[in-house]
Order: C-alpha cells, then sequence, then structure tokens
C-alpha cells in the first residue's frame, strides 16, 4: 500500500511551507497532494509557487498532484481551478464538480474526498470520466468500503483518509475572521495565528471542533493506524496522512515502519499518541466514522472484515 500526503489545509507562513515540503521530500511518503484547497484569500503560494515545490518532490521520486478548491465562490476561483485542470505536467485532484467537468475527457485525474461517491453507480461514472483514483468519503464506515471495494470498476484505485482532522464542512462564512469580529473581505489573514486550526469549546470546556477560516474540522485526530489489516484486506491502494504544523515526518515514518511490518498496529498507535495534540478529555484520536458510529468516538479495532 501507498502513502499519500494530502494537501496542506492550513495557512502557514511561505517560508514554513517550502521548509515543510523540503522535510517531506526526505521521508517515505509515495505521494505528495499540492494546493490551497481551503480559502482563497490565502496568498502566501501562489500556483507558479505550487509548482516549484511540485518540482522539487518530483527530482525527490514523489509522485505531485495538484488539488483544486472544495469551495468555489467568485468567478477568479473558478479560473484558478481551470488554470490547475490545464496544468499538463502533474495529475490533478478534483476537489467539485467543475474540476471534475474541466478534466471529464481530457486526462486522467483523482476523485477527491469531497464529491459524495456514496455507491457503484457514481464510481462507474467518474471512472468513465477518467478518474483513476477515488478518495472514499471521510465518514463512510469500513463495512460500506467493503461492499464498494468488490464493486468497484478495473482499474480504478481506492486511497482513504487514515490520519490528520477531519475537514468536516465547508461555508462561505470565515469563522477565523468572525472570532476577532473581523469581516470575511478583511480577515487580516488570521488563520496565520492558528498553524492547527483555532479550537472551539463547549461550554463546559470540552474540545469539539477546530475552525480553520471557512473549514470546520474535527477537533481530535482521526486515526486508522490500529485498523492498518483492515485497509489490506479491503485491498486499500493509497493511505492519505494529512499535514499538520507538528510531527509530520514522524507520523509517516511510523505508518511507513507499519506497512513494511516492522511495527503491529497497536505497537504503531501507542507510539503515534504523544504526535497528536492533547485534547480537552485527555483523548486525542478517534476512529468513529471507520466503525459506522458518530466520527468522535474512538474504537476498539476488532480487525474483523466482512466477507
Amino acid at each position: 500500500m501507498q502513502l499519500s500526503l494530502g494537501p496542506l489545509q492550513y495557512y502557514w507562513p511561505r517560508g514554513t511551507v517550502f521548509d515543510f515540503y523540503e522535510a517531506m521530500a526526505a521521508t517515505a511518503v509515495d505521494t505528495v497532494y499540492l494546493g490551497e484547497v481551503t480559502c482563497s484569500r490565502r496568498h502566501e503560494l501562489r500556483l507558479s509557487d505550487w509548482l516549484d515545490v511540485a518540482q522539487l518532490l518530483k527530482e525527490a521520486g514523489k509522485t505531485v498532484v495538484l488539488s483544486t478548491m472544495v469551495l468555489l465562490e467568485s468567478g477568479s476561483d473558478v479560473g484558478a481551478m481551470q488554470k490547475i485542470a490545464a496544468n499538463e505536467d502533474f495529475l490533478v485532484e478534483a476537489n467539485d464538480m467543475g474540476a471534475v467537468g474541466a478534466l471529464a475527457g481530457q486526462r486522467p485525474f483523482v476523485a477527491g474526498p469531497h464529491l459524495n461517491l456514496y455507491n457503484a453507480p457514481s464510481l462507474r461514472w467518474l471512472a468513465e470520466q477518467g478518474a483513476m483514483r477515488w478518495v472514499a468519503p471521510l465518514e463512510m464506515k469500513r463495512d460500506d468500503l467493503a461492499l464498494l471495494q468488490r464493486e468497484r470498476p478495473a482499474g480504478l484505485q481506492t486511497e482513504v483518509f487514515v490520519h490528520g482532522r477531519l475537514p468536516l464542512a465547508f461555508s462561505a462564512r470565515c469563522f477565523t475572521a468572525r472570532h476577532r469580529n473581523l469581516p470575511k473581505d478583511d480577515c487580516q489573514f488570521s488563520c496565520l495565528d492558528h498553524p492547527d486550526g483555532l479550537m472551539l469549546q463547549t461550554r463546559e470546556q470540552a474540545d469539539f471542533l477546530v475552525l480553520n477560516g471557512i473549514q470546520t474540522q474535527s477537533a481530535r485526530v482521526h486515526s486508522l493506524i490500529d485498523a492498518w489489516d483492515d485497509l489490506v484486506a479491503l485491498g486499500v491502494d493509497v493511505a492519505r496522512i494529512s499535514p499538520q504544523a507538528r510531527h509530520t515526518a514522524e507520523t509517516v515514518a511510523l505508518y511507513d515502519a507499519l506497512r513494511r511490518g516492522a511495527l503491529a498496529p497497536d505497537a504503531a498507535r501507542q507510539a503515534l499518541l504523544p504526535l497528536l495534540p492533547a485534547s480537552g478529555d485527555g483523548q486525542p484520536d478517534c476512529n468513529g466514522y471507520w466503525h459506522g458510529r458518530p466520527g468522535l468516538e474512538r474504537v476498539e479495532t476488532s480487525h474483523a472484515v466482512p466477507a
């Protein structure tokens, strides 16, 4: 199974982004997704900069995929998406149906996790449009994925989001700016102050969600590290790790040790826990969706895959 590094969800300074991907070039990750997927106001890097990063990673032997934005809100957003779709050097991940339309019949592409692909007819249609890989929806449970794996079109790869705070929703409103009583159009790039997002707590001081500009994330880190045997048994082709401000390289190393058989799943999880941001209730990770439970729950993995 290959390891991929998903697109950067947060807003980091330009130098931090370049340093991060230089470090990622030395890791065991096979595929790296690049580009701004969250908010069009994030301008630390332009497309030309992302292409420079892509070239650096390509020279390091990585497969590079350029990701399009999830929520297109203006004509300029559409134009930016079309420029990415038109590039001839790198594969593209389509994160909305507009991008699918720009890529369909033109070149192979990756169908991103926000396209709402829940059944075999949808997978067949995407494959007919040119999709060579699909990323399962974040809330898809193991049993449903097992069914789709049996019915997916030949040649269509499956990728699963296995690590990171889950991007649950996108809105036209910027929650980070609202937190500072700022309008979205004059947000003063507040997201730069929160390299892993802004934690939202309940009145009882329990961690609830993470605000990341127009994106809402899970407070806990979703992790399937101890469900690796499930992923292998299901025939998953690619396991996606989402970047975080700290310990991404160490996280990749743990998943790499797991796939090489150098570390058992339970031991890998125990090694991973200290690398995760602490939560108010002492439970930093979750895997509920995988087991058909509320996403914020932590369920002990049974390693039993449906026949």
